[in-house]
């Protein structure tokens, strides 16, 4: 059995809810505008709005979705666009970039009922930490929450909490962690802050982890040396890359490999806000190089590897969400594991992209900050 994989009934692929989720359509009163990318002619509906500081969304089965509002709510929409503001979500801690994060809806809800999501967890007095739960997911709540992971307390302040979530193939769960500002602490494995963590369900580190066993070394680290990852998402292939802020230039763009440092502070694209040198330069002997990097930023966020059939002129193709210049970033993944941007998806409603997911019929939704909307751009 894989090493996260618990139960020994298959797991329901995201194909498998096509005909499902194919009955979703935005309420009849939505409108609808074609837009024009470099490739080809789209239309874009708004399926949700009036949406404070929203964060992620999420696919179910049953052709509904889930929404999480960085202020703490989480809402549950059915298939034709009426919600429940969910009961039962911890207290968070919003301030600054602190608060209800991701949400994941794993492979095998249909079996379990089970949600993960992330949030920025109240530690005492100043202190927070991101936070892993889980929870079985009811109509109108909450239930079960239980707190798997959480970061040692002792951090402060409301700067990169990371953090996104991505089931593997094995079942395990990746999950960004942010150094919380505390540049250091990223080369340290003796703490989370800057690293990918892989996890079982039950929020403890897989005995194949890289640093099981080595000592000084936190089991659950997958990767470290990253900044601050608010994107995250598996390839075709199964491969986990990362996005994360850069300082003032070098956002990056990360194939992640297990046990691998990502060299942050020691090396970076892009000088601090204040103009002075990162680390030693852009390169040094045992830190890995980015697949691309951006210069000056664009604050990327959630993305999500083009999978579907309605675009095959996207098929492979990683979707960035940009929070400075107002845009979806399609970049295209080499054979050689490097990715170059090709285009700049860009309209009047990609306004401070959050969130991009491609849902099982195609399409590609995307969560606006500035426009407090959830948006589907499709084709006809």
């Amino acid at each position: 059995m894989k090493p996260c994989m618990k139960r020994n009934r298959a797991l329901r692929s995201a194909a498998a809810l096509l005909p499902i989720f194919a009955v979703l359509s935005a309420p009849s009163s939505a409108q609808t505008e074609t837009r024009q990318t470099s490739a080809v002619a789209v239309e874009v509906t708004a399926v949700a709005a009036d949406l404070e500081q929203p964060w992620a969304v999420a696919f179910l089965p049953d052709g509904g979705f889930l929404l999480t509002l960085r202020g703490g709510e989480m809402r549950r929409y059915d298939a034709g666009g009426a919600f429940v503001s969910l009961s039962g979500v911890p207290e968070v801690y919003d301030s600054g970039q602190g608060g209800l994060l991701d949400v994941l809806v794993p492979r095998d809800f249909a079996d379990t009922g089970e949600i993960f999501f992330t949030f920025a967890k109240p530690q005492g007095w100043r202190s927070a930490g991101t936070a892993l739960a889980r929870a079985r997911l009811g109509e109108s709540a909450l239930e079960a929450v239980r707190i798997i992971w959480e970061m040692p307390p002792g951090t402060h302040g409301g700067r990169h909490f990371g953090s996104r979530i991505v089931e593997g193939r094995d079942g395990c769960l990746y999950v960004t962690i942010g150094e919380r500002g505390e540049r250091p602490a990223a080369q340290d494995l003796s703490n989370p802050q800057g690293t990918v963590l892989r996890l079982d369900r039950n929020g403890r580190a897989p005995a194949d982890n890289p640093f099981v066993g080595a000592a000084g070394a936190l089991p659950e680290i997958w990767s470290y040396g990253h900044r601050n990852a608010q994107g995250a998402a598996l390839d075709e292939s199964g491969r986990l890359w990362v996005i994360e802020h850069g300082a003032r230039g070098g956002d990056e763009v990360n194939l992640v490999k297990r046990g691998a440092n990502y060299g942050w502070p020691i090396i970076a694209y892009g000088r601090h806000y204040i103009g002075g040198k990162i680390g030693i330069g852009v390169s040094a002997p045992g830190m890995e190089q980015p697949a691309h990097y951006w210069d000056p930023s664009i604050a990327p966020s959630g993305a999500a590897f083009y999978h579907g059939d309605m675009f095959p002129e996207w098929r492979g193709d990683l979707l960035v969400g940009a929070l400075v210049y107002n845009h979806i970033a399609r970049l295209e993944v080499g054979a050689d594991g490097m990715a170059r941007q090709v285009e700049r998806i860009a309209t009047d409603e990609t306004l401070r992209v959050r969130d991009v997911r491609v849902a099982p019929d195609g399409s590609v939704w995307f969560l606006s900050v500035g426009n407090e909307a959830l948006y589907r751009l499709w084709r006809r």
